[in-house]
């Protein structure tokens, strides 16, 4: 087994297992406010030093640690993430709305996991076209109910979510695709 970091890949890989024990920690009530944007700060350096810095990850060991680094944060990071986000959009319409959105578009934490775990997979795989396959799967499975919402509020939120989703997912994998 080969196991070949320099300081700037283990750097990397630091940032990713900060950010997945921030995503964590984001999961409570009262940790959502601090955690999601300290998982979404840690994210975003991540994917800054992957760019940027000249970093050395070889043999299956790293590159291992490294996609499930992306793929743990990837699935657990973006629910917190996407519930704050929707605090934001929420903020002049009352808490009641995210709740009515959340009765009619049931299971949307599980699809969402779901789908970022689908979205990294085909991006880390080298196979873009994947994202027309989850996201065709999403919509059309949510079509009946976005339908039969009766309000304009449900799919606003459906778009959100999904937009947040997809980029959470595809930052990273791009930490892993630019390592």
């Amino acid at each position: 087994m080969t196991w070949q970091v320099d300081a700037a890949g283990a750097m990397l890989l630091v940032l990713l297992a900060a950010a997945l024990v921030a995503a964590a920690w984001a999961w409570s009530s009262r940790g959502r406010r601090i955690w999601a944007p300290a998982a979404l700060g840690l994210l975003v350096t991540a994917l800054g030093w992957a760019g940027a810095a000249d970093l050395t990850l070889h043999g299956d060991a790293p590159r291992t640690l490294l996609v499930a680094l992306a793929a743990g944060l990837a699935v657990l990071g973006g629910g917190p993430v996407t519930t704050s986000l929707f605090d934001l959009v929420d903020a002049d319409d009352g808490p009641d709305t995210l709740e009515q959105a959340g009765q009619l578009l049931r299971g949307g934490a599980w699809i969402g996991a779901l789908e970022r775990a689908g979205v990294l997979a085909s991006l880390v795989a080298g196979w873009p076209e994947g994202l027309a396959v989850v996201l065709a799967l999403k919509g059309l499975g949510r079509y009946p109910e976005l339908r039969n919402a009766g309000t304009g509020a449900v799919a606003e939120r459906f778009i959100i979510g999904t937009f947040a989703s997809v980029l959470w997912a595809a930052a990273c994998a791009a930490c892993v695709v630019l390592a």
